[in-house]
């Protein structure tokens, strides 16, 4: 079965930089969009990146040009590096890939302290 497994995620302070990484299994990642979602405590989920098979890329507004997405079609996996953190960016990251259906990882939290 599909599977999103997770990783990157902690504890930086503000301006600091994490990246996260999401690999996929059971799927042909090679034509599956890619991207994360986060939701923080009492808050929707919302958008955060996303990336297509052809490596076009879309980004919140809150997020661009701090927030690169990218992808390695060897190893199956997708990246989020985030730069220039700030306190607003503390959340639970969902990665999630799109074929058919969407799936989604566990999540990873992110907590940046001003």
């Amino acid at each position: 079965q599909v599977q999103l497994v997770e990783s990157g995620g902690g504890l930086v302070q503000a301006g600091g930089s994490l990246r996260l990484a999401c690999v996929a299994s059971g799927v042909d990642f090679s034509t599956s969009d890619m991207g994360w979602y986060r939701q923080a405590p009492g808050n929707q989920r919302e958008m955060v990146a996303s990336i297509a098979p052809d490596g076009m890329t879309n980004y919140a507004d809150s997020v661009k040009g701090r927030f690169t997405i990218s992808r390695d079609g060897f190893k199956d996996t997708a990246y989020l590096q985030m730069n220039s953190l700030k306190a607003e960016d503390t959340s639970m990251y969902y990665c999630y890939l799109n074929r058919i259906r969407t799936y989604w990882g566990q999540g990873t939290q992110v907590t940046v302290s001003s």
